[in-house]
């Protein structure tokens, strides 16, 4: 939720609080470009924030009826083109009209930056490979599904590209995009003199006026790849009449010429989406996908040989890669030392190497520190593991699979103290090692591989973890099936992860899937089968289908009251998902009984300081808010906050949320001098706590200004902005 920027009513011109269709509440000024104005905004009747582009009356032009019934006809050719188009890789457009004589256009607010403005953020030094290589991979797959549609956008360049802050790629701007069927309306728009793309990425038959298809767009994209690996576009010369000719007439310098260390094979591309006539680039943009995806695995296999030939230890050499283990989940050692990465062969073996004597004691510290994982003592069951593989790497080395196996659990206990990036160093080095001595497909691999993304996943290093899901899915597959338990569990953190990285579409696909085969393998009823449902029911939320979420998770709740009881707390965890999905739907009213009876739930069952409780305490503050009891949304917001800062600490994260939740209660009431002051506390500590550059940090400090400005003390509110801004876009190299 968001306190008001203003009471404005729109009108001819867009400015800071205007309300746009009694809807859309323009909070900030964003961009600014050739068609319009993009503006931070509140959607009231959602209570989402979103992104709002206003066709600006251009200077110079306002007399011109003919020019501005073309502008006004490409903004909506925008919106028709844009709204039709549902893919990971193509901004998402919500909503699209006119207001008191402005067009306007929603669009999904995206946390990121353009690829230009990454550029001049790298002061023009090109990109790393690995990043070049992966924005590629992403843009292709959105032309593929753009071109597809019969739609080609024809103005593809860096600003229209946005990398978003978890290495998602979106593009933007379809105001020129040409329908397949609708040439007539192209040659209309050229016929004014307007400009039908930006000179340093046009493609040579859009310069002759010539037939333009979707080969056009991938001459576009060359420009882009050349500029991120070289710094520079292909054809960087004086004035735009050289650039044309450049691209027209003039074979580019070979990228390494600049960059001698760039891979011949990403040259190679580049130069072929170079090429003067569509004929020779290549001829879709898939074929683009699958050469980068073919680069990339050549590169992982000749790390993968590299690996391979590195020598076994000599306990190992005779050893064969199969399905000793079959779990990724962590299987606790019993008073037999029979372990979930190595069975009754490490028995035999480290009888061999030690004795039995030495072996039993092991094993028996070994199970008492795993009670002590079981009673919630992580930090003893940790210390107690260590010194066991201590103990196992004196009889046995290092790399022998029982001390794995033991540092294993132990990174286990990592991940319970929250120690994230101590557990995922840990588990990685377990994968290297597993992986020259068991083989890089072999279960024990597998399953560290697997905990390693599960810990990038907890560190928001979502690209990371999705590359090494997607690697383990795959080898799991492969060995064991696509309806083993494992390889289950990997596909659904896999969905999970997509999620995370704004691929609703491929995470809504992916958790489908999995639920049918669960479904199916463990039956409608199981906790695994029912868990997946609801990241169905995330997905289909990041899609906009809240309907349909709504659905899923009562169907799932239902379920659940069944086999586990009204009380059960996973019962309640998709009552209160319902809850937010009727927020999300705009039915308030609904949403405030849910989160009233859920309350009440939550506080019989666990006791009113449990972390859950006050989730959904600080749900139904938002409900209130959303229905305009904003004594009782501050009420509520104060208490919750309270008792988080007395449980929590002061700097927890969901301490900081209710706090901010208290002046945004505060903010609709009008005390912007408590707002003020609650919102620069919750900033200072996001500071302390994240950094200056952090993105929720700069969202407070957002707050803050946005509070100096409704008290008129404008001059502060601006120095603010502008340190803002300076931090925003440093932001990313200091994350």
């Amino acid at each position: 939720m968001s306190a008001s920027s203003g009471n404005g009513t729109g009108g001819g011109t867009s400015g800071n609080g205007a309300l746009v269709q009694n809807r859309y509440r323009l909070h900030e000024l964003i961009g600014r470009g050739g068609m319009g104005e993009v503006w931070r905004a509140l959607d009231e009747s959602l209570g989402r924030r979103v992104a709002v582009k206003c066709l600006k009356p251009t200077a110079g032009h306002t007399g011109d009826a003919g020019f501005t019934r073309i502008l006004q006809e490409r903004f909506r050719r925008e919106a028709r083109v844009a709204a039709s188009l549902q893919h990971r890789g193509i901004t998402v457009v919500h909503d699209f009209g006119e207001h008191d004589g402005v067009l306007y256009l929603v669009m999904e607010l995206l946390d990121g930056r353009n690829l230009l403005q990454v550029l001049d953020d790298a002061q023009r030094h090109p990109l790393p490979v690995p990043d070049i290589t992966d924005i590629a991979e992403q843009v292709s797959a959105a032309l593929a599904y753009t071109h597809e549609q019969g739609i080609v956008h024809r103005d593809l360049k860096p600003a229209n590209i946005i990398r978003l802050t978890d290495g998602a790629v979106k593009i933007c701007d379809f105001g020129i995009a040409r329908l397949g069927h609708d040439i007539g309306f192209t040659s209309r728009l050229t016929g004014t003199n307007m400009a039908m793309g930006t000179p340093h990425y046009m493609s040579p038959e859009q310069i002759d006026a010539s037939e333009v298809d979707h080969r056009s767009d991938l001459y576009s994209l060359g420009c882009v790849l050349y500029e991120l690996a070289t710094g520079a576009p292909p054809f960087d010369l004086g004035d735009p009449w050289s650039i044309l000719v450049g691209h027209r007439d003039t074979l580019p310098e070979p990228p390494r010429v600049k960059r001698p260390e760039l891979p011949a094979d990403l040259e190679r591309l580049i130069l072929d989406l170079l090429a003067k006539d569509p004929e020779a680039r290549p001829q879709d943009a898939a074929d683009v996908g699958g050469r980068l995806k073919a680069m990339r695995a050549a590169g992982v296999a000749a790390a993968a040989a590299g690996r391979r030939a590195a020598k076994l230890p000599d306990w190992a050499r005779n050893l064969r890669t199969g399905s000793l283990a079959r779990s990724t989940r962590v299987q606790r050692p019993s008073a037999v030392p029979h372990h979930e990465l190595t069975g009754a062969w490490s028995t035999r073996t480290m009888a061999a190497a030690a004795g039995p004597e030495v072996l039993d004691a092991l094993a028996a510290r070994e199970a008492e520190a795993a009670d002590l994982g079981r009673v919630g003592n992580w930090q003893q069951a940790y210390d107690l593991h260590i010194a066991v593989c201590a103990e196992r790497d004196r009889v046995q080395g290092a790399e022998h699979p029982a001390a794995l196996a033991g540092r294993h659990e132990a990174a286990y206990c990592l991940t319970r103290l929250g120690r994230t990036e101590e557990a995922l160093r840990l588990y990685r080095w377990i994968a290297e090692v597993r992986g020259r001595v068991l083989g890089p497909d072999h279960p024990d691999t597998l399953a560290a591989r697997h905990q390693a993304a599960f810990e990038l996943g907890r560190l928001d290093r979502h690209m990371e973890a999705h590359r090494e899901y997607a690697a383990v899915l795959a080898a799991r597959e492969r060995t064991a099936g696509a309806d083993d338990p494992d390889t289950l569990q990997c596909k659904h953190n896999l969905a999970v992860n997509l999620g995370q990285l704004g691929r609703a579409d491929e995470a809504y696909s992916t958790a489908a899937a999995v639920a049918v085969t669960r479904t199916g393998v463990l039956g409608g009823d199981h906790p695994d089968t029912l868990l997946t449902r609801v990241e169905v029911g995330y997905a289909l939320g990041r899609l906009g289908r809240w309907g349909d979420a709504l659905d899923t998770y009562r169907e799932v709740g239902e379920i659940r009251a069944r086999v586990l009881g009204g009380d059960h707390p996973d019962t309640l965890a998709a009552r209160y998902e319902a809850g937010i999905c009727l927020g999300r739907l705009g039915r308030s009213d609904e949403a405030l009984v849910l989160f009233e009876d859920l309350v009440a739930a939550r506080t019989r069952t666990a006791g009113s300081a449990d972390p859950e409780t006050l989730r959904a305490r600080h749900a139904l503050g938002v409900s209130l808010g959303l229905v305009g009891q904003w004594d009782r949304a501050l009420a509520e917001a104060r208490e919750v906050a309270a008792i988080r800062e007395r449980v929590l600490g002061p700097a927890d994260p969901d301490t900081l949320a209710g706090k901010r939740e208290t002046a945004v209660a505060m903010g609709w009431l009008g005390r912007w001098s408590g707002a003020l002051t609650v919102y620069r506390e919750v900033a200072d500590a996001r500071e302390r706590l994240l950094g200056p550059a952090h993105p929720d940090t700069l969202v407070s400090r957002t707050d803050e200004a946005h509070c100096l400005e409704h008290l008129g003390r404008t001059e502060e509110a601006r120095a603010l902005r502008g340190r803002i801004a300076a931090l925003a876009a440093d932001g990313p190299e200091q994350l």
